[in-house]
């Protein structure tokens, strides 16, 4: 495979920073919003992006994680079940606007399944999508982030490979990766 440089931690850090003042920009002191990272590895850029809002406001946020296994349109249509991770939400979300945030935006899939595992928690006053990288021209399900840290032009053939410290990672990178033609 070959792959290509799309963030280093430097850039990402910079993106992180830039996200967070259109947060603050739209949703002021985080008053009556909060924050809901996507299981499995959209908890890792909430956190960040907690953290970051946190310094920059000075008080406490609020953040949850969504695990979305059992609200997948695939979920029985696997050979193999699939592992659910941990949902940890510890307040109501009715009434609130809540901003999921997940690393990469592909099919919509996971993000429809959000929606319907949200409601467990309450009807929040308004939703909005909080990513990364914005896999453009790939969508099943019409969904579109509010906040994008990139768009990417990519083909089914590709995937991202999102590489955090938080993830063991030694460094900071977001590769797009590419499968070379076999011969």
């Amino acid at each position: 495979m070959q792959k290509r440089l799309l963030f280093d931690g430097r850039l990402l850090q910079f993106t992180i920073n830039r996200l967070c003042q259109q947060l603050i920009e739209n949703h002021g002191d985080f008053a009556n919003s909060v924050l809901m990272g996507l299981q499995p590895r959209g908890i890792f850029l909430a956190e960040r992006i907690r953290t970051s809002l946190e310094s920059l406001l000075n008080k406490k946020i609020l953040l949850g994680y969504l695990d979305t296994t059992f609200h997948r349109d695939d979920f029985r249509r696997r050979d193999a079940p699939i592992a659910p991770h941990e949902t940890k939400v510890s307040f109501v979300i009715e009434g609130k606007k809540v901003i999921l945030i997940d690393d990469v935006l592909f099919t919509g899939r996971s993000v429809r399944a959000a929606l319907d595992a949200m409601v467990s928690f309450g009807r929040p006053e308004k939703v909005e999508l909080l990513t990364l990288i914005d896999r453009m021209y790939s969508r099943d399900i019409p969904v579109e982030a509010t906040y994008v840290g990139r768009r990417v032009n990519t083909v089914r053939s590709q995937r991202i490979l999102v590489e955090l410290k938080e993830q063991g990672m030694p460094e900071d990178n977001i590769w797009i990766m590419e499968k070379e033609d076999e011969a």
